[in-house]
């Protein structure tokens, strides 16, 4: 297909790819699904224009999964009660995915005892949306209420009172999405990256700005299980030697401890995570570093990375049993493997082996444990690449496998979509049973 695409067919599919990833790769303080909630309330509690006493909330099963065990950003608590009540009495209402960054101490604490105090409630929303938060906030006999859905900042309903100030029009078949990858293939991406105008792909350093900062503060601080701390401190010894690979999975694991610890700082995310934003990132920018590449050469892996994940999560839901930290590795696999050996064969082998290991890991809901999974995956994207720069992959033989890397990727999104719906209601099934039972 690459092959007989015409320039102007080419440079259409780069203007969406841009787009693509101007729209996918956002800065976001906090887990995304709890964020989204906090927004929701802020927004709330901006148009009820009173202080908030009360907080009822309604969210979407896979939210309730996604939210239950994360730390939210500023308050050391866990769930998704806490960044409710933090959000109506101190989240900026126009910070979107940065809706916690101005909390004050006084805040969080007020939030707690609210908290505390029986006067933040959740439930189930019986809704076909997989993404959905509600926020109804009271002060005394006077409510606000927003709804947002599909996506983490999109607000669909705002009321007052039982009146109805914002109602989101449905979506037309006609309207425009953000972007489209409509025909895109792996290799599209990959010439993209390594073809398009540096001016026009520049603004990706970003992502290695505040994802390096994120590691470097898991590296040092005490977040979450430490694991980037426990790794690097076996760095020399007998346990662990010093190596690229130890590196590439320590650096980028740290920053997942950061992020899931509770650290207030923004992670560049990518598919509305932060750790998807994380594990495409950092492997890629350890490794940049190592080689010691070129700025140019940088930004270009970066986006490979970066808009190969977006490619291979679009198959799949915007939120399911898979954990897509491995989808955002196979991106990292292919920024990797440019850095290393600037042809499309040896990115699609890295890409093909991956899918070959990890496809199968679930998402049991975001938690510090999350970067365990991270950890996995970034160890599995530096274990590809290594293979692939020998000439080996996991063959079309093999498995979801097939031996074109667009098929191989078709499969797991059919896996997500379809497979894997059960074990998505069973997962959450556990959680809610094992918190009933503490």
């Amino acid at each position: 297909m690459e092959g007989n695409r015409s320039t102007t067919e080419l440079h259409s599919l780069w203007k969406e790819m841009i787009k693509a990833v101007r729209h996918e790769v956002a800065p976001a303080i906090g887990c995304t699904e709890p964020v989204s909630l906090a927004l929701a309330a802020a927004i709330a509690a901006e148009k009820l224009a009173k202080p908030a006493e009360r907080v009822e909330v309604r969210v979407s099963a896979n939210i309730m999964k996604n939210g239950m065990g994360v730390i939210v950003p500023g308050t050391g608590t866990a769930g998704l009660l806490i960044a409710a009540a933090v959000g109506a009495l101190g989240g900026d209402p126009q910070g979107k995915l940065e809706v916690l960054k101005k909390i004050t101490p006084e805040q969080v604490a007020a939030a707690k005892r609210m908290v505390a105090e029986g006067k933040v409630t959740i439930s189930i929303a019986d809704v076909d949306n997989i993404l959905y938060s509600e926020a109804r906030v009271l002060h005394g006999e006077e409510w606000a209420r927003v709804c947002i859905a599909d996506e983490h900042t999109n607000v669909i309903r705002i009321e007052k009172n039982d009146k109805v100030l914002f109602k989101a029009e449905p979506k037309q078949k006609e309207d425009k999405p953000a972007y489209s990858l409509d025909g895109m293939e792996a290799h599209d991406v990959f010439k993209f990256a390594a073809e398009v105008p540096l001016e026009d792909i520049s603004f990706i350093r970003e992502a290695a700005k505040l994802n390096d900062a994120l590691s470097e503060a898991g590296m040092h601080g005490e977040y979450g299980l430490q694991i980037g701390k426990v790794l690097g401190r076996q760095m020399d010894t007998e346990l662990l030697g010093d190596s690229l690979m130890l590196r590439v999975v320590t650096l980028t694991t740290a920053a997942s401890d950061a992020r899931m610890g509770g650290a207030s700082m923004a992670a560049m995310t990518n598919s509305g995570s932060g750790n998807q934003g994380i594990v495409a990132t950092v492997p890629v920018t350890v490794v940049a570093k190592y080689l010691k590449v070129d700025d140019a050469t940088m930004v270009r892996a970066l986006m490979l990375s970066h808009m190969m994940a977006i490619y291979i999560h679009s198959k799949l839901p915007k939120l399911s049993a898979l954990c897509a930290a491995t989808t955002a590795a196979m991106g990292a696999a292919a920024g990797m493997a440019y850095l290393f050996k600037k042809d499309f064969s040896t990115v699609s082998m890295a890409v093909s082996s991956m899918i070959g290991d990890v496809s199968g890991m679930i998402c049991d809901g975001a938690s510090n444990s999350c970067a365990m999974k991270v950890s996995t995956a970034a160890t599995a994207a530096c274990k590809a690449v290594l293979m692939a720069l020998q000439g080996i992959r996991v063959t079309g033989d093999e498995g979801i496998v097939a031996e074109n890397i667009d098929d191989s990727i078709r499969n797991i999104g059919v896996l997500a979509s379809r497979g894997m719906v059960e074990t998505d209601k069973k997962i959450l099934e556990i959680m809610m049973h094992k918190t009933k039972s503490a």
